[in-house]
């Protein structure tokens, strides 16, 4: 397992993150992704420490708080040290009925820290991210709670997720401008079916020195293997019932056309060339990988130890490539007309 650090910090992590959306079940989409009793999560906690993984995610939201109290449990019931763990948390979606109950505001942030903490069973969160961007509420207001958290010592680092690029780039410049705690990692969407975030987000992450992890890395199942133009609907798994995140299927099967055959001549799957293929990439931090069963977690993690040929790499590219667009497809032919100049000789 390798190991790398968060953005800007000195907080170094593992490139495969245990996601816990798994662990605990409720309604509503929970009944799809959720499922895990006590019991299951810690046979995977164990799993995913014993090979390296130093790094934890999980929500308020996930099963209801459910998921943090299994979390919190599991290192507990496993005699894992709190040190030798990263735990990330987020906040952000509606935990109740109550109109402050959602959101990004001081009084929300104030409130659900102190409930994820109770939950965790622990003193301090080490990542704590705004799950979403609230429009209602200030940036600089959220900003501020977020420093005092840091200042108080409840939370180690801020994080963000599902934040456009203008949204950290506004952010990270209001926190520099006022003293308090950047914005050290993004939380987002990224596959090899799912490029999007290369567009703006990634330039803007390498430029101001933001980690990335990655969530849904198999596009919610789609890049399992169990799918292909000629098997759309009846390969199993949630995303027959629950067709999130959205996939240019066109493209998306085009490109496991090309992962296949590689796959097959490495004697891995699809699903671990599609996380392989997240690992290569310079931005990615860490992977979030989340599973039900031993097995399925035990393949994940064997994903870091796949590497690509050139050739292999410039095929998988070339396939899963994003249309070229405005202004990208400007830089490209402007970037050729910078003035060259030579070095100057001073006499």
């Amino acid at each position: 397992m390798r190991y790398n650090r968060l953005g800007n910090s000195g907080l170094k992590v593992s490139e495969l993150c245990l996601g816990t959306m798994t662990f605990g079940t409720s309604e509503g989409i929970w009944k799809h992704i959720g499922g895990l009793d006590q019991n299951g999560a810690d046979d995977l906690v164990k799993i995913a420490f014993d090979a390296g993984i130093n790094f934890l995610d999980t929500a308020n939201v996930y099963s209801e708080g459910r998921s943090e109290e299994i979390t919190g449990q599991a290192l507990k019931n496993l005699s894992i040290p709190r040190d030798q763990v990263v735990i990330a948390s987020k906040v952000f979606g509606a935990m109740g009925e109550g109109v402050n109950q959602r959101g990004s505001s001081r009084v929300t942030i104030m409130s659900e820290v102190k409930n994820s903490l109770k939950r965790l069973n622990t003193d301090y969160i080490d990542l704590y991210q705004l799950h979403g961007f609230d429009n209602t509420t200030p940036i600089e207001e959220t900003l501020e709670a977020m420093d005092t958290l840091v200042r108080h010592g409840h939370i180690r680092y801020v994080g963000v997720s599902n934040w456009a690029a203008w949204q950290i780039a506004k952010a990270l410049g209001i926190s520099e401008r006022k003293g308090l705690a950047p914005i050290r990692s993004l939380q987002a969407y990224y596959t090899i079916a799912g490029r999007d975030l290369e567009r703006e987000i990634v330039p803007m992450l390498r430029s101001e020195g933001v980690g990335l992890m990655v969530w849904s890395p198999l596009a919610g199942g789609f890049l399992s293997g169990k799918y292909d133009r000629d098997n759309q609907t009846d390969g199993g798994g949630r995303r027959v019932d629950f067709d999130f995140p959205p996939v240019d299927k066109e493209r998306g099967f085009a490109t496991i056309d090309v992962m296949r055959p590689i796959a097959e001549a490495k004697g891995v799957s699809v699903a671990q060339i599609a996380l392989s293929w997240l690992l290569h990439q310079q931005a990615v931090t860490s992977v979030i990988v989340g599973a039900k069963r031993a097995d399925q977690l035990n393949d994940n993690i064997a994903s870091a130890d796949i590497t690509f040929t050139a050739d292999e790499m410039e095929k998988l590219n070339a396939v899963s490539a994003l249309p070229r667009e405005y202004p990208g497809w400007m830089f490209e032919r402007q970037s050729g007309n910078e003035v060259k100049t030579e070095p100057r000789v001073l006499k």
